[in-house]
């Protein structure tokens, strides 16, 4: 039994302490000396919501399957660690081995939000690295950020000595071999770091410079050592190897996570392309996993945990090639194990709602529709490939199925939206309250039906093609949230009608990280000497120390929030190459202004770029 970094006497005082000692069941527990390469992998939250993360768990396992590398894992402290950490000067460590993290030869974290960027100052603030690159020392480890969030580094790239541009499985490997061979050459840590950013998919920012122009523009991004690469090339993996690393046996957190359940991914990317979806365009291409290798991992994964649930997982699960073949293993095999399946990511469709009928246990509490957008101009403008009648008909399905309760998903805010779009999220709310009347005998009704629309505010993000927007200011976002609120009470359902909508002050600060360039982060850490984590949570969350850090760094809003960009301005994500081609991007935002509709990967190709990856739906007919 290894020492504990934490004292009894600690552990008794925090909620959760079984958050901060590890030996979870099926964790890896590698002995830190016997191994020369050390990982440290962060997930920059508190360890609830962190145990949930698939990519976590596949990096993981990448590296503990290596003979000669050990990866643990770190955590942010809650906040009432946090404080009794500073108060006794006890660094951050790693659960398993309980080693400071500082000993470890690589610190990685994953940026999957973010509103996480302070939590990222926390943990190196915590674990005595210096906050910026350029201060780090030979004693420190190597700083590596990826995920969702490292397609715009710019804005923390002061604090990560690489960003990982891609998909895990694909160089992280190869990292490790670089770095073995230049440690037993004796390579100092700035020779280490050049070798690193000949890497495809490795970018090392203190070898590239920005210049500004007078209006704050982008003039010029460059490097500024020999042989750095002039474009940083996105990574994905070929989803056909079925040895790729996977969780077979996934870590069973002692603590209840936010999804205590096994999580099946069943394929990566989208075909939609939706035009507000990051997701959608940076995992492009579309790209299975097999079939046997999902039946292989399922049974693996619950036989090895115990979990009573396993989730599916991809952007659009009912998009899967093998769904069919997929359920009709899984259902039965659940079934007689007493297992839930749980299926997100549905179009709601006949056959769908079958396979949810089908399911052991299944709850007939509530569905998830995500419309979009109330008007159909709008569902256009977006490319949101879904008709109003297609909406009608799901729902007429579902309460045909015994359902009564239906969530629907909007986004206030988007480009090119009116206020009759607005008021047409409480138009169509009514429309599938009504269906459920005209569809359900009255003897057949258990209650009357609930429909809660939702909002969120539309936040552009990079590499889509509503880069370019600009997004409302907060009070926008409000007035239209309330004009939404009084059209609903004019519904003839508005009693079956429940409205809720997002925090518009955590959506100004996402936008200004979205998409905010290098001059961002002196403001980021401002925030964070003043007191701000876990931004992400409401309760946290300070706006007066973000406003005061905002204005002492000079960071307009109306520059970086509030202005249509030009199609042909230096973007401060320009330099990276995520295999969609630019001038996909600029055609589809022209598509987006004139509402016309660009048909889905599998009616027809649109030529956009991301048929060099292998493996993906671009190939499916041509095999």
């Amino acid at each position: 039994m290894k020492k504990l970094a934490l004292s009894d006497e600690i552990l008794l005082s925090v909620e959760k302490p079984s958050r901060y000692i590890g030996q979870e069941y099926n964790s890896y527990n590698k002995e830190f000396n016997e191994y020369p390469v050390r990982v440290a992998f962060c997930f920059p939250d508190v360890y609830d919501i962190a145990t949930a993360n698939l990519g976590m768990q596949i990096i993981y396992e990448q590296f503990n399957r290596r003979p000669d590398a050990m990866c643990d894992r770190v955590y942010s402290p809650w906040i009432d660690l946090d404080r009794i950490m500073r108060e006794k000067q006890i660094p951050l460590f790693a659960v398993e081995s309980q080693r400071p993290v500082r000993d470890f030869d690589f610190l990685l974290i994953t940026l999957q939000y973010e509103m996480c960027y302070t939590n990222v100052l926390q943990v190196l603030d915590l674990s005595g690295i210096p906050l910026h690159s350029e201060e780090r020392t030979e004693e420190d480890p190597i700083v590596i950020g990826g995920g969702a969030c490292a397609y715009n580094p710019e804005p923390i790239a002061a604090f990560f000595d690489v960003l990982y541009i891609g998909e895990s499985e694909t160089r992280y490997d190869e990292m490790v071999e670089v770095y073995k061979k230049a440690k037993q050459d004796g390579l100092s840590r700035t020779e280490i770091l050049k070798q690193l950013a000949n890497l495809e998919g490795l970018y090392v920012p203190r070898f590239y410079d920005v210049t500004y122009r007078e209006d704050g523009t982008i003039a010029s991004f460059s490097g500024i050592v020999p042989d750095v690469p002039e474009k940083i090339r996105r990574q994905a993996a070929d989803m056909r190897d079925d040895t790729l690393p996977y969780p077979m046996k996934p870590i069973v957190p002692f603590t209840r996570g936010m999804m205590d359940r096994a999580t099946l991914e069943v394929m990566r990317g989208c075909i939609r392309g939706c035009r507000f979806c990051q997701a959608g365009m940076i995992y492009r291409p579309t790209r299975n996993r097999s079939l046997d290798f999902l039946k292989k991992a399922a049974v693996s994964m619950l036989e090895s945990s115990g979990y009573e649930e396993i989730n599916l997982s991809s952007l659009a699960t009912s998009d899967y090639s093998d769904f069919a073949e997929l359920t009709e293993f899984l259902i039965p095999y659940c079934n007689a194990h007493k297992i839930n399946v749980g299926i997100p990511s549905l179009r709601i469709d006949a056959f769908s709602l079958d396979v949810m009928d089908k399911i052991q246990d299944v709850k007939k509490s509530s569905l998830t529709f995500a419309p979009e957008a109330g008007s159909q101009r709008l569902r256009n403008v977006i490319n949101k490939g879904l008709t109003e009648e297609e909406i009608l008909s799901g729902a007429a399905e579902a309460f045909k199925g015994g359902w009564r309760r239906v969530k629907l998903y909007f986004m206030l805010g988007q480009p090119f939206e009116t206020d009759e779009d607005v008021k047409d999220i409480a138009v169509l709310s009514d429309k599938i309250a009504r269906v459920y009347y005209e569809t359900v005998p009255k003897e057949k009704r258990q209650g009357r039906v609930e429909i809660t629309p939702s909002t969120s505010f539309f936040v552009p993000k990079p590499f889509t093609p509503f880069q370019w927007a600009k997004m409302d200011r907060p009070e926008e976002f409000l007035r239209k949230a309330h004009l939404l609120k009084d059209t609903l009470k004019e519904q003839l359902n508005q009693k079956s009608i429940s409205y809720r909508y997002h925090d518009e002050v955590q959506t100004e600060l996402e936008g200004l990280f979205a998409r905010g360039d290098r001059r961002v982060s002196a403001a980021i850490e401002a925030a964070y000497r003043k007191g701000c984590i876990f931004d992400a949570w409401s309760e946290y969350m300070k706006p007066e120390l973000w406003k005061e850090a905002l204005a002492e760094n000079g960071i307009s809003l109306d520059f970086y929030n509030y202005r249509e960009r030009s199609v042909d301005e230096i973007l401060p994500w320009s330099f990276i190459d995520v295999g969609v081609h630019p001038s996909f991007m600029k055609q589809e935002w022209e598509n987006a202004k004139n509402g016309v509709v660009t048909p889905n990967c599998r009616e027809n190709c649109s030529k956009c770029g991301a048929a060099r990856y292998p493996g993906g739906v671009c190939y499916e007919n041509q095999m």
